[in-house]
């Protein structure tokens, strides 16, 4: 079995920029352990003959077709009430700072 140390998830813990008590650092040694062991059973499957699986549904193509829609105006008529605009776009006050 794959035994993780207590400096080895004190380690991984830092990191990850987590603080963890000494009983969070027991408890998360055994369940790191216990998990990169089954990793290593999943690792020793054999796998020959399969093929990769992608996606189980068995949908394909399940978009709609993109249509153009005519709402019978232009953008320059669009943009003639907008209060500013810059290179054919609205121009509007910063809100990201």
């Amino acid at each position: 079995m794959t035994k993780l140390s207590a400096a080895d998830v004190r380690k991984l813990a830092r990191l990850c920029k987590l603080r963890l008590t000494d009983k969070e650092i027991e408890r998360y040694q055994n369940d790191l352990s216990a998990i990169l062991e089954y990793v290593n059973i999943l690792q020793n499957v054999d796998i020959t003959g399969l093929e990769p699986t992608s996606q189980v549904t068995g949908l394909t193509n399940v978009v709609r077709a993109d249509v153009e829609i005519d709402y019978g105006t232009t953008p320059k008529e669009l943009m003639k009430n907008a209060p500013a605009i810059t290179d054919n776009q609205f121009k509007v006050k910063r809100i990201i700072e």
